[in-house]
């Protein structure tokens, strides 16, 4: 009989329970609500609604999305743009008696204070959501103390007597925290389904309204046991209303698979690449066109729902990407290519490959950006500064190896060039196609170092190169490619040429829109750099490098009209390539991002029969696939034919290394190319697009060598003369004229030696 007296009082001591609970109910009730309603007696006024912060979204010039910007993930809708089984599900779990409370639920909020009260501690909410707006908006950072709930429920019906239901609503569904950084019910649709809102099924919104409670507790992906068992329960909540049957709640709750990873809406996407991270970089950190503080442009662009049109081609992307990808030969060593590639006539970036694909954390560095030695690819800056003073592409100078020039800044280690190709005397063009070191590095001093460096500078002009963020240095190997230049660098000055001497500096976006309309809009009247016949001249030197030079096998499909520049670093530790047509100028450069690695018997480019990767192979195929997948079914458009040349050919010469002799009588002996003329004789060559001109004789020469035969009767008698000095350093005047005699009346010869035998020689003026 024991137990039934044991049962008796707990059945005694229950009910006695539940009648105090009762009692003290009712009693404080009237209590509680005069505390809520305490406004009356004392008006309180709460601010309006805060903007929400929303994410920045980045397009490519055809307004295709290809990437945002956000903190929190917040992604505003209007209450229209719900379904209404949504919102009645989400209602259902959280606040069923919304739209009848006046911002409280008495009863829930007596239980949960008695609830907590009993506990020592806020563990019952029973909020309504107009509360859980107020808690958002209003107390985010008070103490959660035994004032906290009657506070928070006095807001909750003053703030229902100001603001209509729907708006809280709206506000609600907008900011409410629904875990893994996602704010509102837009982004979690997004995260955990993959969904638009108003693709949301009945089941989905149940799962999002059951997080709320606990958004990091029911986690689907880090917690799935706790995330289905409070899925049964939002589901009988469900069911309670009529939204479904008990029977498909059951069935739901065992059997509904839950999310198991972060997804995205495709048009949403918020992948960061390598041009979004150049974006960001330049908004925050090298303009001022979103604040002029850091936190103003750092809160425009996470949080101020920023729409920027962006230059880059989303189908010239997907071209540099798969041609890097087709062309260069995955490899153990690590070596990769960068692709940048510009509108000659704006600019504008079309397209940036920064390495293998940005990966936060592991590979994010952007070698488009990144400066490394250039190999004769720079001999185009080199080439533009020379047309500039007036030298024309079939003046003579010396390619001959070894060559000993002048180390300026240390002239007791002057600077050799030993290994490489040797050509002899020839015209410009030649010795461009080529890539000759020993003539393009005689040539650099000729037009004087300082002079080439200005020029490179005015060329290549950008938000990453001015003469305060990066020193170029007059090197005597300049024209080999000591200095470093980037990717950009290298497309921003040949663009100059290739838009007929006009330089538009690169930039990343077209306009900017916020919610009050346009924030930026790009405008660059461009600089005229180079007059439109020198860079008319450069361009067609320049396309012989396609055509017979050292990237021939890389000329573009259908004969279509290009440019460019091959280039090899010492060792192939960088190889380069930059081509140009009137619609793109690009630059590729392949090699070892994290040092200067000898590219030689790579065994996966040995397989391709590269064993020495140079510019013309690799960067030069890439540059092709490229080229002709961007630019097919576009117009084949051709530059403008340079102007004719208006002279005779000069012999260049470089003061201090090469000496001059004036002819005094008689003539000096010719040769052409492989045969020596007659002694005494005059070789002369037409040189192809100049015979058009009937007033232009152009003279293409060379003198013989030093051990050349001539009988004594016949020999020229000379004079040696003052052959001056070399452009001043301080000399940046691009129009000064460079040393230069007519190899028809004087004769150039090495300073280190004597006369050749072949001259008889007489005092200068006598």
């Amino acid at each position: 009989m024991g137990w039934l007296v044991r049962i008796l009082r707990l059945v005694v001591a229950v009910v006695a329970g539940g009648l105090f609970v009762s009692a003290v109910g009712v009693a404080i009730a009237p209590r509680v609500w005069g505390l809520v309603n305490a406004h009356d007696e004392t008006p309180v006024s709460l601010p309006t609604f805060t903007g929400i912060a929303q994410r920045s979204t980045v397009f490519d010039r055809n307004g295709r999305q290809i990437g945002a910007f956000q903190v929190e993930n917040s992604q505003p809708i209007t209450l229209d743009q719900v379904p209404e089984d949504v919102v009645a599900a989400v209602l259902a779990v959280e606040d069923a008696n919304f739209f009848g409370h006046k911002g409280v639920n008495l009863r829930a909020l007596v239980r949960a204070g008695l609830a907590n009260f009993e506990s020592g501690s806020l563990r019952q909410g029973a909020s309504t959501i107009t509360q859980q707006v107020v808690k958002n908006e209003y107390l985010a950072g008070l103490e959660r103390d035994g004032r906290y709930k009657v506070l928070q429920a006095r807001y909750a019906v003053l703030l229902e007597r100001t603001v209509a239901k729907r708006d809280i609503l709206e506000r609600y569904f907008n900011t409410v925290f629904l875990g893994n950084n996602a704010y509102g019910l837009r982004a979690a649709a997004e995260i955990y389904f993959g969904a638009e809102v108003r693709e949301l099924t009945v089941e989905q919104a149940t799962f999002l309204a059951g997080m709320i409670q606990a958004p990091s507790s029911y986690d689907p992906i880090r917690h799935p046991e706790r995330s289905r068992q409070r899925f049964a329960v939002a589901l009988r909540r469900v069911a309670a209303e009529g939204l479904m049957t008990e029977e498909r709640a059951d069935a739901l709750a065992a059997t509904w698979p839950l999310p198991e990873v972060l997804q995205s809406v495709p048009q949403r996407s918020i992948t960061r690449t390598y041009f979004s991270e150049a974006v960001k970089d330049y908004l925050l950190n090298r303009s001022d066109i979103l604040g002029v503080t850091y936190p103003e442009r750092f809160n425009a662009l996470f949080r101020g729902g920023l729409r920027i049109y962006t230059t880059l081609d989303t189908d010239m992307q997907s071209a540099a990407e798969a041609a890097v990808r087709s062309q260069l030969p995955a490899n153990k060593a690590g070596f990769q290519g960068a692709l940048l590639s510009l509108d000659t006539a704006t600019g504008g970036v079309r397209a940036m490959v920064g390495g293998p694909g940005f990966q936060p954390g592991r590979d994010e560095v952007n070698m488009t950006l990144r400066r490394r030695q250039t190999g004769s690819s720079i001999k185009i800056f080199v080439l533009a500064a020379a047309l500039q003073a007036g030298v024309e592409a079939t003046d003579l100078v010396d390619g001959t190896l070894p060559c000993t020039l002048p180390n300026p800044g240390n002239e007791e280690e002057p600077f050799e060039i030993e290994q490489g190709v040797s050509r002899p005397l020839g015209p410009l063009e030649e010795m461009t196609w080529f890539s000759i070191n020993c003539a393009y590095s005689r040539l650099a001093q000729i037009v004087g170092l300082n002079r080439v460096v200005d020029t490179t500078y005015r060329m290549s002009r950008s938000m990453f190169l001015t003469r305060d963020s990066f020193k170029i240095q007059p090197y005597a190997s300049y024209a080999t490619g000591a200095n470093e230049m980037s990717p950009l660098d290298m497309a921003s000055g040949a663009q100059t040429l290739a838009n007929g001497g006009v330089h538009m500096q690169p930039y990343f976006i077209d306009r900017i829109e916020g919610p009050l309309g346009v924030v930026y809009e790009h405008s660059d009247p461009g600089q005229s750099v180079l007059s439109r016949e020198v860079a008319s001249k450069a361009v067609e030197i320049l396309k012989g490098v396609l055509t017979k030079g050292t990237a021939r096998r890389s000329a573009l499909d259908d004969e279509r009209p290009a440019a460019g520049k091959t280039g090899t670093q010492d060792d192939n530790t960088n190889a380069w390539f930059v081509g140009m047509t009137p619609q793109l100028t690009t630059a590729v450069w392949v090699g070892d991002p994290k040092a200067y690695t000898p590219m030689v018997n790579v065994p996966e480019f040995v397989a391709k029969k590269v064993r020495r990767v140079q510019g013309g192979t690799f960067p030069a195929a890439i540059w092709k696939s490229f080229t002709d997948e961007a630019l097919a079914g576009e117009p084949s458009v051709d530059w403008e034919p340079a102007p004719p040349i208006g002279r005779s050919s000069v012999r260049l010469y470089l003061p201090g290394v090469d000496c001059v002799a004036q002819i005094v009588s008689g003539t000096l002996p010719r040769r052409v190319v492989g045969k020596v003329a007659p002694a005494g004789s005059t070789t002369t060559t037409v040189v192809p697009g100049v015979a058009a001109s009937p007033s232009v004789t152009a003279r293409v020469t060379t003198t013989l060598p030093p051990d050349t035969t001539v009988s004594v009767d016949r020999r020229p008698v000379v004079s040696v003369v003052d052959a001056g000095t070399t452009i001043l350093p301080s000399n940046t005047n691009p129009f000064s004229p460079v040393p230069s005699v007519d190899p028809n009346n004087a004769l150039v010869f090495d300073c280190a030696k004597s006369l050749p035998g072949w001259v008889q020689t007489t005092i200068a003026g006598g």
